[in-house]
Order: structure tokens, then sequence, then C-alpha cells
């Protein structure tokens, strides 16, 4: 597995737990929902999200480029 679908299986973990626990505990578990959103919006400006940098240091790979 690569940073790139770590990061993406992390980010939709994240999310159905988040709204799990806004349907079963309390609504305010949107914001953390919203946050995740806001976090991927940025990286993508931004080329970095600070998961990228939990995950590689678990180990995890870079993509290699595609020439």
């Amino acid at each position: 597995m690569t940073v790139n679908e770590g990061l993406r299986l992390m980010a939709g973990v994240f999310t159905l737990i988040s709204i799990l626990l806004a349907h079963y505990v309390s609504p305010y578990w949107l914001l953390f929902t919203g946050f995740i959103a806001l976090n991927l919006i940025q990286s993508a400006f931004t080329k970095w999200c600070p998961a990228m940098v939990i995950l590689k240091k678990m180990g995890l790979k870079e993509e290699k480029p595609v020439s």
C-alpha cells in the first residue's frame, strides 16, 4: 500500500466513523467530518497533509511517478 492509498483509506474510515458517531452519539461529530473535508481540500492545493507524515513513518512508500 502506498501513502496515497493509505491516506484515502484513513479519510474514508474516519469519515464513516464520524458519521456513525454523529448519528448515535451527537451531531457535533459532523464537525469532525467537516475537518476531514477541509483537510482533503487543502491537501489538493498544497500537496501536503499531516497524515502523510504519519503514514510515511509507519513505513508506507510514496508512489513512483509514471514516465
